[in-house]
């Protein structure tokens, strides 16, 4: 069947065989069969190691290129820098939004300790030193790295993206476009780690088995309920998000509500069936022209620009992927880390658009876990059931999109025809 051929829908096949079989392996197989499991349980450790080799040099090539495109963008006039403006105050509200909301959420319905101790048993032990707190003094240093390679071997990522963020700014700021080559450089760095990551998502059934198979020896299929927990919290994060969009419209946009709904309407629906914002531009940018007012030069600018650079629920629900897997290990971050995890969310949000979607969820998610002192190694898991949550994602993304181009349109009037 085609839907058969779905990388997400293989995956999630993988990682229920391997629950399955683990399970079965605790239940029935004896200590054999348990030898067995540990040592197939390897090559997902193989799998993992694998994919973590790309972070750092990934990340910091997509945010480099990533500033590089928001500068150019902001240099296009006023209406542009508007528009960037309003992307970066969504996204920090996004963020500090799922912060508070997965908190709240997590508080009044918790992991179980059983469960949870079920699934960190599943998973491989995180290092010793990983959940280190700094007082303020020493996270204020780290935010300029003395020794940018050795912050990166370290898996230090705030110091690693403030650096990249400055790099980023002073190519585009060289005369004479010197820093082209060096941008050039860095994309094509990540776009050589972006083929890196694909090869290793081809065997992605493969590593998800051989991990969930770990998880199943140790966890059983109580697994599953803690899945499914984190499925509703992760996808409640972009629910509240779109929400939000809808609010902002209304109330900033003035865009009356009835409006508002029949615009967005077929627009959603291309967001639930394909998952993708750029799929949607093109209803994007018809309903915002035909349904909403909007002028033709506005909506031709916003739109694009947005689907280049915005991703409204990025920074809420790679958040609450983080919170859960707090929640897991039983680690309450501090403000400080906290502080860290937003300017990596949101800088990481721009960064890795136009990125696939399993590429984009350990780029994205990852970096953010290092910064709050988290394992990733219940990321691979995670990745087997984000099919679910990506659907509100991209909900909240295209609803954010059009919600910005309705609140940036107020006051522009469509051009003269014999301008146009």
């Amino acid at each position: 069947m085609k839907f058969l051929r779905s990388l997400s829908v293989q995956v999630l096949i993988a990682l229920a065989l391997g629950l399955a079989v683990g399970a079965l392996a605790a239940a029935y197989g004896g200590d054999g069969a348990r030898r067995v499991v540990e040592g197939v349980e390897a090559v997902g450790g193989l799998w993992l190691n694998a994919l973590r080799m790309t972070v750092i040099p990934l990340i910091f090539a997509v945010l480099v290129t990533g500033i590089a495109q928001v500068s150019d963008a902001a240099s296009t006039g006023r209406l542009a820098v508007r528009a960037v403006v309003w992307f970066v105050g969504l996204m920090l509200l996004s963020a500090v939004t799922s912060i508070l909301l997965v908190n709240g959420i997590l508080g009044a319905w918790p992991v179980g300790e059983a469960a949870a101790a079920a699934l960190r048993a599943g998973a491989q032990a995180p290092a010793a030193d990983m959940a280190t707190t700094p007082d303020f003094g020493a996270w204020l240093r780290s935010l300029a790295p003395s020794n940018p390679l050795k912050a990166a071997t370290e898996d230090a990522v705030l110091p690693v993206v403030v650096f990249a963020v400055f790099v980023g700014f002073a190519l585009i700021r060289l005369p004479d476009g010197r820093g082209r080559p060096l941008v050039d450089l860095f994309q094509a760095l990540g776009d050589a780690m972006i083929v890196i990551v694909r090869w290793v998502l081809v065997v992605a059934p493969i590593g998800v088995f051989a991990l969930g198979l770990g998880v199943g020896l140790r966890a059983g299929v109580g697994a599953a309920g803690v899945l499914g927990h984190y499925i509703v919290v992760a996808s409640s994060a972009g629910v509240a998000i779109t929400v939000i969009g809808y609010v902002l419209a209304v109330t900033v946009g003035r865009v009356p509500l009835a409006t508002w709904a029949q615009a967005t309407a077929p627009v959603l629906v291309a967001a639930f069936a394909t998952q993708s914002s750029l799929a949607c531009l093109p209803a994007m940018i018809e309903r915002s022209r035909d349904d909403l007012g909007v002028p033709a030069r506005v909506a031709g600018l916003v739109l694009p620009l947005a689907v280049a650079i915005f991703r409204f629920t990025s920074p809420a629900v790679n958040l609450a992927v983080c919170l859960f897997i707090a929640e897991v290990y039983g680690i309450e971050p501090t403000m400080l880390q906290y502080s860290g995890a937003v300017l990596v969310a949101l800088a990481v949000a721009i960064g890795s658009v136009g990125l696939p979607g399993q590429v984009s969820f350990i780029i994205s998610v990852a970096p953010i876990c290092i910064t709050l002192g988290l394992p990733i190694e219940l990321l691979p898991i995670l990745l087997a059931v984000e099919v679910v949550p990506d659907i509100f994602r991209t909900l909240g993304n295209v609803t954010g999109d059009m919600a910005v181009t309705a609140i940036v349109s107020k006051g522009e009037r469509e051009a003269p025809a014999t301008q146009a």
